[in-house]
């Protein structure tokens, strides 16, 4: 499966951090959007991206989406194999839609 399976904006923002591209993954949020990252939770922009430098697109990570829905609330369940420099598993990634940008984040174990 690939991220091509994901709607949008979901996808490219799977996209940016398979490619590492740092803006383009921090523009796809909202701008009050956050991260919630096992429970530790990082708002706005800058937050997000002190995060994902360390440990997302900084640690050279890819998602290898292995299966995609929608559930009843309307958010986007995406389930994959993460490998980075930081961490590596199967890993869930719930996403909140706001129109075009992605108001929410949250990863759990997959």
């Amino acid at each position: 499966m690939t991220t091509t399976d994901v709607p949008e904006p979901v996808a490219g923002l799977l996209d940016a951090v398979n490619r590492h591209d740092e803006e383009a993954f921090l523009d796809a949020f909202t701008s009050d959007g956050f991260v919630d990252d096992w429970g530790r939770t990082f708002t706005g922009r800058e937050a997000i991206d002190g995060w994902s430098g360390k440990e997302l697109i900084g640690a050279r990570g890819h998602l290898a989406v292995q299966s995609v829905e929608t559930n009843a609330a309307g958010e986007v369940v995406v389930v994959g194999d993460w490998r980075s420099e930081y961490a590596n598993g199967l890993s869930r990634f719930t996403f909140v839609v706001d129109g075009d940008q992605v108001a929410s984040m949250t990863i759990r174990e997959g």
